[in-house]
């Protein structure tokens, strides 16, 4: 309930919320007790809700949505919450010393207010998500409170280490909720479903089609529901669909067993990271019956995405080494050679030379993967991360540093845990990591567009989204930045002995120096950088640092422009 009303009134008080959220709990346990056929217990929860906050005076921002008759009025709630993102300002860690006082005096109270804070802040983010953080908040608080005592114990660097883990699954929960909003948003219920069909007869290869086009349905449903911000409905819904997987693990799977074993908060999370349960034996390797068929083109005629829909469930099931974003791009290869062969007139053999464009995308998806991996092993993360700023700066320069040396900081972050991987568990990793990388860059760029070609990577299809993004060259129609007095500073923070804020630095000038001259090649980029370390080295040795890079700075880019006319 608390969650409830947090995410519905961003701005009401702490207090007010609890005030709500107690009125509602009364309610429920007088309707479990006694009252159950009393008219208020009858009411649907989301009614009783609204009527709740209704209720309340001084809440000006609802008073439209208020005048308004169920389902309009859950409507009008929604879009609000829809309007009040960035409404309440970001999360601060609380002093520690002050935290533990707070927690030894008022425990219940605290994690009840760390509650309505996250709440607040996130109000699309599902209820389960909020309340398992709450328990990992809890646990944070007994671990670093209950050394207080401890005189060599350091209460800052407690919370400092433990808050990041907290504070995760908010993060990582959120980022996916956002991304798969944006896929129903943008490319619709079709490209979702089919999404999910991919993933789950991966996961569940034992299941038949039948279960899997079920399951399928419902997380469409659910997610539909959770989009739209209607948290108990999405709430239910999960819940139901829960009990249904761990009903049925017998048709389902063998390896979600311990995760039905848990409580209910921490199930969901643990079905979806489950590893996909072992094909069935005896099934064949190829799917050739849906190309030699002959009555292939009228079931295509007949059944059109249910037959897309068998043929996705059975090549996806038969293949857990491909990404669910490649088995999309086969669907939708597979639907392509259809059209064209069950044309009238189309020759004889034509779905034929359907296995060899299929071997053909296979190998090339296998080979980027594969190619980007070998420069990561090469180079390390640093240097990897630079080949990607060069990259990614040239296709999309609108981006500011931060915001490009966030995104090529989290593609490496994904070279780093997918590229020690096996062979059949790469691309998988890779790719569908990467696919919320690029999910982000396309939320970035509805907010405020980037360019072109990025919005047709962005909107034209979803399967096709990261070879896409790879193709892209350089913004033909990008005006590089002019050589002003205040373009390249160099100052004596430059003689830091942090690695990491160097590096940091490094890039945001590298970043800078592309954007000035974007045809820049290899060799100029490795003058450039040779002559900077000179320079650096020359001026950090030296008794007055700023001097010297007041000096030798302005020199080091009259040489640096020679050098990129030449």
């Amino acid at each position: 309930a608390m969650i409830m009303f947090a995410q519905y009134v961003p701005g009401g008080t702490f207090g007010r919320a609890v005030a709500m959220a107690e009125d509602v709990t009364a309610l429920a346990k007088r309707c479990a007790a006694t009252a159950r056929d009393s008219p208020d217990c009858l009411k649907p929860l989301d009614r009783i809700f609204l009527d709740t906050v209704c209720q309340e005076e001084n809440l000006p921002r609802f008073t439209d949505c208020c005048a308004k008759k169920d389902p309009e009025r859950n409507d009008c709630f929604l879009s609000l919450k829809n309007s009040s993102r960035g409404f309440v300002s970001p999360f601060e860690r609380p002093q520690a010393e002050a935290a533990c006082k707070n927690h030894s005096q008022h425990q219940h109270p605290l994690t009840g207010y760390f509650i309505y804070e996250v709440s607040r802040r996130h109000p699309f983010l599902y209820a389960p998500t909020i309340l398992s953080v709450a328990i990992r908040y809890d646990e944070m608080m007994r671990n670093c409170c209950g050394s207080a005592e401890d005189p060599t114990r350091n209460l800052e660097e407690c919370f400092r280490r433990q808050a990041p883990k907290v504070m995760k699954p908010v993060k990582e929960d959120g980022l996916r909720q956002e991304h798969t909003c944006g896929i129903l948003k943008k490319f619709g219920e079709r490209t979702l479903k089919a999404l999910k069909l991919a993933q789950i007869s991966q996961k569940f290869p034992k299941a038949d089609f039948a279960t899997v086009n079920k399951l399928v349905t419902d997380i469409a449903n659910m997610h539909k529901d959770c989009c739209r911000g209607d948290m108990l409905d999405c709430m239910h819904d999960r819940e139901e669909i829960l009990h249904y997987v761990c009903t049925n693990q017998d048709i389902l799977s063998s390896k979600i067993k311990k995760c039905c074993d848990k409580p209910l908060l921490q199930r969901s999370e643990c079905i979806v990271n489950a590893e996909n349960d072992d094909k069935p034996a005896g099934l064949s390797p190829h799917v050739r019956e849906f190309i030699e068929d002959k009555g292939i083109c009228e079931r295509f005629a007949r059944e059109k995405d249910m037959h897309l829909a068998r043929f996705l469930y059975e090549y996806a099931r038969r293949h857990p080494e491909f990404s669910a974003q490649m088995l999309l791009r086969i669907g939708k290869g597979y639907e392509e050679l259809l059209k064209e062969c069950c044309k009238a007139g189309a020759p004889e053999n034509c779905c034929s030379r359907g296995e060899e464009e299929l071997k053909k995308h296979i190998y090339e998806t296998e080979s980027v993967m594969k190619t980007s991996c070998d420069i990561y092993k090469e180079k390390g993360d640093y240097y990897f991360q630079n080949e990607l700023l060069m990259s990614f700066t040239k296709k999309m320069p609108q981006l500011t540093s931060a915001e490009l040396i966030r995104f090529t900081k989290q593609m490496t972050t994904i070279g780093a845990k997918c590229c020690q991987l096996s062979p059949d568990k790469l691309l998988p990793c890779a790719e569908e990591n990467l696919d919320l990388v690029l999910g982000e860059i396309c939320r970035r760029h509805l907010a405020e567009p980037i360019n072109p070609g990025v919005c047709q990577c962005c909107s034209s299809s979803y399967a096709f989204r990261r070879p896409c993004m790879g193709k892209l060259e350089m913004d033909e129609n990008y005006v590089p930045l002019s050589l002003t007095p205040g373009l390249f500073t160099f100052h004596e923070d430059l003689c830091t002995t942090e690695e990491e804020k160097l590096q940091h630095k490094k890039q945001e000038m590298l970043v800078t120096l592309i954007k000035y001259k974007p045809q820049i090649s290899q060799e100029q980029l490795t003058s450039v950088t040779a002559a900077f370390t000179a320079m650096r080295e020359r001026c950090c040795g030296e008794g007055n640092r700023q001097a010297c890079f007041g000096q030798e700075g302005p020199e080091l880019i009259r040489r640096s422009e020679k050098l990129l006319l030449a």
